[in-house]
């Protein structure tokens, strides 16, 4: 079962509408949060590969100033420092990261070149890297210098080494010439060595967004490692935040107007269909009146016709012994007149009878549905409460859908009339249902009621409790139900009335879904 009811319609509530629109604006601004944050993830990503290629290159290029510092060292050996000076100031010139180039002997007593004074610690440290070597290069911090950290390699680069070749590298440098995007603010750039000494950069990498990276080198794999913190001024860029939830209010706005436009055209469709409907219904309601009122009259005026018809032919007969011959015309003329009143009367009576028609299957739920849009105005200005109950699959029934729609019409009207003047809320339930073979409608009311005397005539024409009342709606509703083949009662017990209706099921081809 199914209970149709009226909810107000969304576009009818500024509460509802509100509410949908600050979930929207929500969403929009979630969605804008989503795109900045991949936009500034992009962003990071994109300048930290090129960055992390920048360095790389760069640190390949100290291989090959080692080979060629190695090459002249060996060369010259030991006689022509001043070359092996020009070579590393050159380098120095051109590579301002490379700071300091050494030339250390691995013999103790041996002296030092190098392009400034080398105290002994460093130099200890040089012999004993270039010593312990297997070919690869050292890559140990700078003793004295925090940003810097040295390479070392034996000269020649084999057992028979005499030197310890030693590249001192500003790591800040060897970043240098980085995009603006890292001097923006919560972003944190730092380059460590491969034992975790750090060189550049805080601590701890710290933000929301993390990238780290070694550098493309085999001798010099330092980590380079970026982080960003990303705050509300982030997601949500003033202007662009404004923009975006500007243009979507006021597609939102405008989405609501079209809806709005296109609900008032169909309610104006609706209406001239209900209109029609009610002008059908109203139409056969007059008629079926006018039909109920000519068989009231035709009854009433068929038996004195009748009896001046009989005394007319009587009088005529008595005539026919005597000699009154004036009288003979006038006779005839009652009887002539008498016969045609009663033609005229008998052809009026069949007139406004409802005709029987030729019908078909119609299913009840569109006649419940036509009558309760109709009414539901009419109930909501009295504050009567309409329910109603109806199958989810068809009930067909053989009649016409025209006489079925004016006995439910005329039923539910007449509740909603008994539940009051509006002073308080009534109740009217509408339930239509299905048994073995028949078809079962009820209209309940929490009304007064139907009083005692009246029951008996309920069904006669012109029987009516209320003073507007024409007393034929009950009387012509039996006559339909009856035409149909059904039967309409008044079913006794619980409060108000409830009128009961009882159908035949259409015996057709099994019935279809609606």
């Amino acid at each position: 079962m199914r209970t149709m009811s009226t909810p107000r319609p969304i576009l009818d509530s500024p509460f509802k509408l509100a509410v949908i629109g600050c979930a929207l604006l929500l969403a929009s601004a979630g969605a804008l949060a989503i795109f900045q944050r991949h936009a500034l993830r992009s962003e990071m990503e994109q300048d930290a590969t090129l960055l992390h290629r920048l360095a790389s290159q760069r640190a390949d290029q100290h291989d090959a100033h080692l080979t060629a510092l190695s090459a002249i060292a060996v060369a010259a050996n030991g006689e022509r420092h001043d070359l092996f000076l020009d070579v590393a100031a050159s380098i120095m010139r051109f590579y301002p990261r490379i700071d300091e180039v050494q030339l250390v002997p691995l013999d103790p007593d041996a002296a030092t070149i190098g392009t400034s004074p080398l105290d002994s610690t460093t130099a200890n440290l040089v012999r004993s890297t270039a010593r312990a070597s297997d070919g690869r290069i050292g890559l140990l911090p700078h003793p004295s210098r925090p940003h810097d950290y040295i390479m070392v390699k034996r000269s020649p680069n084999s057992d028979a080494a005499r030197y310890g070749l030693m590249l001192g590298i500003d790591a800040a440098k060897l970043l240098g010439e980085a995009t603006p995007f890292w001097s923006r603010p919560g972003v944190t750039l730092s380059l460590s060595l491969p034992d975790g000494h750090r060189l550049l950069g805080p601590g701890e990498t710290t933000g929301t967004i993390r990238i780290s990276r070694a550098l493309d080198s085999a001798s010099q794999p330092l980590l380079m490692e970026a982080g960003m913190a990303i705050g509300l001024d982030d997601l949500f860029p003033p202007v662009r935040t404004s923009l975006a939830l500007l243009a979507v209010g006021i597609a939102y706005l405008g989405l609501l107007a079209a809806l709005r436009q296109r609900a008032r055209a169909r309610a104006a469709v609706e209406q001239a269909r209900l209109s029609a409907l009610d002008s059908r219904l109203a139409h056969a309601s007059r008629v079926n009146a006018l039909g109920e009122m000519a068989s009231g009259l035709a009854h009433e005026l068929t038996q004195p016709l009748t009896a001046i018809l009989a005394q007319a032919q009587a009088g005529r007969r008595m005539l026919g012994h005597g000699d009154v011959a004036a009288l003979a015309p006038v006779l005839n003329d009652t009887v002539t007149q008498a016969r045609r009143a009663s033609t005229i009367l008998e052809r009026f009576r069949n007139w406004s009878r409802p005709q029987q028609m030729p019908v078909s299957a119609c299913d009840l739920r569109d006649v419940v549905g036509n009558v309760r849009t109709l009414l539901t105005p009419q109930a909501a200005k009295r504050g009567t409460r309409l329910t109603f109950d109806v199958p989810s699959e068809p009930v067909r029934v053989t009649a016409d859908p025209v006489e079925m729609e004016q006995v439910v019409f005329n039923l539910v009207r007449n509740a909603i009339e008994a539940t009051g003047d509006g002073s308080a809320a009534g109740r009217v339930s509408v339930t239509l249902r299905k048994t073995e073979g028949r078809t079962v409608l009820e209209v309940a009311d929490d009304g007064p009621g139907i009083a005692a005397d009246i029951r008996p005539r309920l069904f006669t024409p012109f029987t009516t409790t209320r003073a507007d009342g024409t007393g034929l709606g009950l009387a012509l509703s039996q006559r339909l139900v009856e035409r149909a083949g059904g039967e309409i009662t008044l079913v006794d017990g619980g409060p108000g009335a409830t009128f009961r209706v009882v159908l035949p099921r259409h015996e057709g081809i099994a019935e279809a879904a609606p």
